[in-house]
């Protein structure tokens, strides 16, 4: 790199003004981000009363926090609400303690482990769509939460989370908003009532499951089993593993099946096409572990879905030390920021950015993204854990429903929410029919 003598770009009055109008007339942070970046370049810091993070875009600053650079970069920031509520959660933990809390999951969540859980995925699917009748308008966001929520409980907690689902949907969504973005990222000192309860509950009830775990162990290779059976793991540690990954996991798993279907509704050609691939593959049976490899064009699209709205859009570091990038230095303790959704549209490795084509993946072309442009999952030592669960996952629910309904979307004004993870707001509402066997 070379020797940093420069000074990070700002927004001038004027490009404040043009970033403000952005953020007017899209009601979105992200488009204020966009063009920020395509005014002052790939590196740039917002400066706020009280928040002035550095953001980066492109693969190469991504490859750079990814991999390269990794070590000059912290993911735990003791005063963020995320770290707050996970505590020693993995996606907060740097360093030995990460690595060996991975260590202790990774089998768990392994590719090769995936296809174990495709009945649970499919069963946890009919759990929720059983309820909808014919002609019905139902919130896709709402029921693929729903989905995502049993299918996390019984797949890697060996749980039947259907009796409880109404009693904790509250106080999960409480939580989720707890970690969202809002008036703390300026105001960290600001009084922020009302989680406290949510969070109260959430933690009685999983320290209950761990106990009744250790109590009556069960002869299963799911998360909770594992974790327990640590000796050196506590209740206290065990229950930030698993809020970590309730939390992580079934969010961003909610927000792709969310998106994915926002996505075809939008695009009947491509519905029709992923519902006929699903008929040919599935055959009026349920799916098996043979099903995945059959839905190659539902694959592109999940994908792009991935590309378009990525459900962890942006990823939070601190400079653990001055950090010489290119030919400027980010300072010590500064919150850095790598943007996902500004790296996986730009126009220079995406042609047509922002428009909808699934073919951009398809495996028959040879066309690979170029390395480091397409991260929906992070990258390097630190990928998610989840990513081959997540695609398995997405895989079988949606192939299971569009096999079982017709999903007709009918609003379509629907604008990317940054929560706890990228929300289609105000929901996906869509007419369901239930198809005839084909």
């Amino acid at each position: 790199m070379n020797d940093a003598t420069h000074s990070i770009p700002q927004a001038d009055a004027e490009l404040g003004l043009q970033v403000l109008r952005s953020f007017l007339h899209e009601k979105s942070p992200l488009a204020a981000l966009r063009v920020m970046r395509d005014n002052l370049g790939d590196i740039f810091q917002v400066s706020l009363p009280g928040f002035h993070p550095v953001f980066l875009s492109g693969p190469g600053y991504s490859r750079f926090v990814l991999v390269d650079g990794r070590h000059n970069f912290l993911w735990r920031t003791d005063g963020d609400p995320v770290t707050q509520l996970l505590r020693q959660g993995l996606l907060v933990e740097d360093g030995a303690s990460h690595d060996q809390l991975r260590a202790s999951m990774n089998d768990i969540l392994s590719g090769k482990r995936v296809t174990d859980h495709i009945e649970t995925f499919w069963r946890s699917t009919d759990a929720v769509s059983q309820a909808w009748q014919n002609g019905q308008t139902v919130d896709m966001l709402e029921e693929m939460r729903k989905v995502a929520l049993l299918i996390f409980m019984k797949s890697l907690l060996a749980v039947d989370f259907e009796p409880d689902l109404e009693k904790m949907w509250q106080p999960i969504l409480r939580l989720l908003k707890y970690i969202s973005p809002g008036l703390w990222i300026i105001a960290p000192n600001l009084p922020r009532p009302g989680y406290q309860k949510a969070i109260r509950t959430m933690d009685a009830y999983l320290l209950q499951l761990i106990a009744e775990r250790r109590a009556n162990p069960i002869d299963s290779q799911d998360l909770l089993s594992r974790l327990v059976s640590i000796p050196d793991f506590d209740d206290n540690l065990i229950r930030d593993q698993l809020l970590t990954m309730l939390i992580a996991g079934h969010d961003t798993s909610t927000a792709l099946l969310a998106w994915t279907l926002y996505l075809l509704g939008s695009h009947p050609d491509d519905m029709a096409r992923v519902q006929s691939e699903a008929d040919s593959a599935l055959q009026n049976s349920p799916p098996t572990e043979k099903t995945p490899a059959d839905l190659s064009f539902l694959e592109t699209v999940i994908k792009e879905s991935l590309r378009l709205y990525p459900p962890i859009h942006v990823g939070n570091r601190r400079a653990a030390e001055d950090i010489p990038i290119g030919d400027f230095t980010i300072p010590t303790g500064t919150r850095v920021m790598y943007s996902i959704y500004l790296t996986q549209r730009d126009p220079k490795y995406w042609p047509e950015p922002d428009r909808f084509i699934p073919e951009r993946f398809d495996r028959s072309s040879g066309a690979k993204p170029a390395p480091f442009s397409y991260i929906p999952f992070g990258g390097g030592p630190r990928t998610c854990i989840g990513a081959a669960f997540a695609q398995v996952e997405a895989k079988i629910v949606l192939a299971r429903l569009l096999s079982n309904f017709d999903l007709t979307l009918v609003n379509r004004n629907v604008r990317p929410y940054m929560g706890a993870t990228l929300e289609p707001r105000p929901g996906v509402m869509m007419r369901v029919q239930r198809r005839e066997a084909v």
